[in-house]
């Protein structure tokens, strides 16, 4: 699929150059990056992953072999350049290898998550027109067998894993690969000659948005826009083939897929977590350098630790939080560039010996650094992390961006922000505080949408972020909220959630808070507790409840989350603060509906799910 084949309407901007290559060599598309990655690092654990109790690796040689075998493989379907192909399944080589193999053939993919309902994907099947689909199992492809005969395009699905019985219109991946290796056998050059016809300015990938307001819009990416953000994005981070990597976010969002290219590119070993349940074993085992994940895995991580040291109790607790404040004040001190005091460098010393060296075992002991995005992070998280030896560095992108528009990194970082513009990104702010940003890696536009598309693009031709935010006078990006997540109150004062959400989330009794008051006098919160940390508080104070049910509606435990809350937001203006919560048993969940993959919140459905509990806040009035 070419830029001529579906931008047929004016394009408000103009299409923006990137000046490659930068380094003699650079790959142009993403086919040259897997070649490009082959012949500079030929390494026999290119990937891994665990089959049993054993973990097994693929060679850089034989991930070249089968991504040829797969690519011809399609092509003897009947598949041509341009034709869409989807790929619905959880992290795998499979999925790595059958995304390269669409790239050197020329066939735009169409990641879908494995989380979205039948409806959903059929939605995608239909509005992308994919011709094929490649399906993780049996069990997957039970889940929207329904759906399937509603898609008009669809010709054949493709097994990652084996089934049983192979039907009309299906066929497996080891059957497709051998029909390509008999291709390749009967022509020789055909390989060569698809992937030459690919060219940087082809859309590489349809990527559908998570909906959180409205359906999804299918992002069309082109090789430029991806490649540059691969080679731009990752830049100052020093990456060498001696690093490693575990694969835990889904390969249907960008983010993570555009670090599987920078893994391979830069020569990196790539590790596939068994599932997002066992990545705490897997980071074990695997031991990375580098991780990219979103923040609520490091909330996570530190509510288990702080839980561990709650339930020890007595001096371990003391000791657990007297670390975590020496760490945030190292953290801080080394953020602000000054040296550090004998004295808090001898606690540094201590607490790094009794509790920092456990948290950075619980991913494996290496780290050099974890890559985080997708939602806002916290400064305290930030502070705890990076002073106990575990540095994030916190960037910032969306799909539309390829993803990445600013990062921190190992040589410009500072607290609270979003890192710099990366190389050839530029960034501006509208008069009403709107992001704006410009540079090759924003997309070409929104599949069959138009409009849409004209309406995310200024007059000339910057991409509108639809965040707010400010830039420093150093050229640091900070975001302070969602342009459309702004609410504004029945006396007229607009709120920005996220900033009050942060706060509140600092609580050790807090898992997920949520902000309403939309058109309402006053804000509210709906929280979702820490079970555990509440159940351990409750044995403390001799309370006989343990359930969900019974904390939520305990008079004790919602007195204890307002004193929180009014404790946590004070320095708020009068209009900000929020003067009513309500509990929520349930954590707030991507299967639930109320999160995208990328764990942020669809207010929107939170607002629709919890109308009654919300309207019960107002209506006390």
């Amino acid at each position: 699929m070419r830029k001529e084949d579906v931008m047929n309407f004016a394009s408000p901007r103009k299409v923006i150059g990137r000046g490659l290559p930068i380094v003699a060599g650079e790959p142009q598309t993403l086919s040259d990056l897997f070649l490009h990655a082959v012949s500079k690092e030929n390494r026999n654990d290119a990937l891994s992953f665990k089959v049993g109790e054993e973990w097994q690796q693929i060679s850089s040689d034989k991930m070249l072999e089968r991504i040829r075998a797969i690519a011809l493989g399609l092509y003897s379907l009947g598949l041509r350049q341009g034709d869409r192909v989807a790929i619905l399944s959880s992290n795998s080589p499979d999925w790595t290898l059958s995304d390269a193999a669409c790239q050197f053939a020329g066939l735009p993919d169409v990641p879908i998550y494995t989380t979205l309902s039948p409806a959903s994907v059929e939605y995608i099947l239909n509005d992308s027109g994919a011709k094929a689909l490649f399906i993780e199992d049996q069990g997957a492809f039970d889940r929207v067998a329904d759906i399937l005969p509603n898609s008009a395009a669809l010709e054949t699905v493709i097994f990652f894993a084996e089934p049983e019985i192979i039907s009309n219109g299906q066929i497996s991946l080891r059957d497709l690969e051998a029909a390509g290796r008999q291709l390749g056998e009967e022509d020789h050059e055909l390989f060569e000659r698809l992937h030459g016809e690919v060219k940087a300015e082809d859309v590489a990938t349809l990527i559908y948005t998570s909906g959180t307001t409205g359906e999804p819009k299918g992002v069309m990416l082109t090789h430029t826009n991806v490649i540059s953000n691969v080679i731009d994005a990752g830049e100052k981070y020093g990456f060498t083939s001696a690093d490693s990597c575990l694969s835990v976010l889904p390969l249907s969002h960008i983010f993570e897929r555009s670090a599987m290219y920078l893994y391979i590119y830069n020569g990196i070993a790539v590790n596939y977590a068994e599932s997002v349940e066992k990545a705490a074993d897997n980071l074990a085992e695997v031991k990375p350098t580098i991780l990219v994940g979103v923040p609520r895995i490091f909330e996570k991580v530190y509510a288990k630790a702080k839980l561990k040291a709650v339930e020890t109790g007595g001096a371990k607790e003391k000791i657990f939080d007297w670390a975590i404040e020496v760490a945030k004040d190292y953290a801080l001190m080394r953020e602000q560039r000054k040296q550090i005091p004998l004295m808090l460098g001898m606690k540094y010393g201590l607490a790094n010996l009794l509790v920092f060296s456990k948290l950075r075992n619980v991913f494996g002991g290496d780290l050099r650094f974890c890559i985080t995005g997708g939602a806002a992070l916290s400064d305290d998280i930030y502070l705890i992390f990076t002073g106990a030896g575990i540095p994030i560095m916190q960037g910032y992108g969306l799909t539309e961006t390829s993803p990445v528009i600013s990062s921190n990194n190992p040589f410009d970082i500072r607290l609270g922000t979003v890192g710099k513009p990366i190389r050839n990104v530029k960034v501006r702010i509208a008069a009403d505080g709107e992001i704006e940003t410009s540079g090759p890696g924003v997309m070409l536009g929104y599949f069959n949408k138009e409009e849409a598309t004209r309406d995310v693009f200024t007059q000339d031709g910057w991409f509108k972020t639809g965040d707010i935010g400010e830039i420093d006078d150093d050229g640091f990006l900070k975001i302070t909220d969602r342009k459309k997540e702004l609410f504004k109150t029945s006396g007229g004062k607009y709120i920005a959630p996220s900033p009050i959400e942060q706060m509140i989330k600092a609580s050790r009794f807090v898992s997920q808070v949520v902000l309403v008051g939309n058109e309402r006098k006053f804000a509210s919160a709906l929280i979702v507790p820490n079970f555990d940390m509440l159940r351990s508080y409750a044995k403390h104070k001799g309370m006989k409840f343990s359930t969900p049910t019974e904390f939520c509606s305990d008079p004790k435990i919602i007195d204890l989350f307002e004193r929180q809350v009014a404790d946590l937001t004070k320095g708020l203006s009068r209009f900000e603060t929020v003067k009513k919560i309500a509990l929520l048993e349930n954590e707030l969940s991507v299967e639930g509906g109320e999160l995208t993959p990328t764990l942020k919140v669809k207010r929107r459905v939170v607002d629709e799910k919890y109308r009654d509990v919300i309207d019960s806040l107002y209506n006390a009035e």
